[in-house]
């Protein structure tokens, strides 16, 4: 796919990782964003001082180099700690003046869908009509998102899940691969949905539930070593 040179806007990337280099072939390829840098804490600079062929600068100084008003912003990171260590970046970035992008693949399906900032949708993914995907919001590869669903802020959705119609997804939550979630089934806060779980009730905040039909186990997603 050929883009305008004209149209290309610069983006900074947050993260040295997979997801980075991901989000970086991604963005090379499928739109018409140009990476210019990365970035990670000064704590964790590498000792090589680049990636993907690309500068690697300390986030706590990158307005210096690269300013708000010229750059924007994209943190597409694991969901560790149920998803609150991206949450952080993603209010630190925001904090600093940036305007963060979407990536939304160009081989997914999405209709007239109101989708926040800083979302990685990768391919495969069908979203219906009257869905919505709310800020910093993962959808791995394949996944279908029902008609009338919501998916708040701050939640990961790995690959092949279903979720049906009319459902809520509340912050913090994680889907595990080829997931179900039934039709009007809310999932509460910090939900943790298994591989494979199959969920046909409305769920309890930080709540882990696995197998089929799912069952709520003991322990919360907040103990999690994930």
């Amino acid at each position: 796919m050929s883009f305008s040179t004209l149209s290309i806007k610069k983006v900074l990337i947050f993260g040295i990782l997979d997801f980075a280099q991901l989000a970086h072939y991604y963005l090379s390829n499928d739109s018409d964003y140009e990476v210019v840098a990365f970035c990670v804490n000064k704590d964790f600079l590498p000792l090589s001082s680049t990636f993907c062929g690309l500068p690697v600068v300390a986030f706590e100084d990158i307005e210096m180099s690269y300013p708000p008003s010229e750059y924007l912003f994209f943190a597409p990171m694991s969901p560790k700690k149920m998803n609150r260590i991206r949450e952080a970046v993603y209010h630190d970035i925001k904090n600093k003046g940036y305007k963060m992008i979407s990536y939304i693949s160009s081989k997914a399906t999405v209709f007239n869908t109101a989708i926040g900032d800083n979302c990685f949708i990768l391919e495969d993914n069908t979203i219906q009509p009257f869905a919505a995907i709310g800020n910093n919001v993962v959808l791995w590869s394949g996944n279908h998102i029902g008609h009338h669903s919501v998916i708040k802020d701050h939640v990961s959705v790995t690959s092949h899940v279903v979720l049906s119609g009319h459902c809520i997804v509340e912050r913090y939550c994680f889907l595990g691969v080829n997931a179900t979630i039934r039709d009007g089934v809310n999932l509460a806060e910090g939900t943790f949905v298994a591989m494979s779980a199959a969920i046909t009730k409305s769920t309890e905040p930080w709540g882990v539930y696995k197998g089929n039909p799912a069952k709520k186990s003991e322990m919360l997603s907040t103990d999690l070593d994930f």
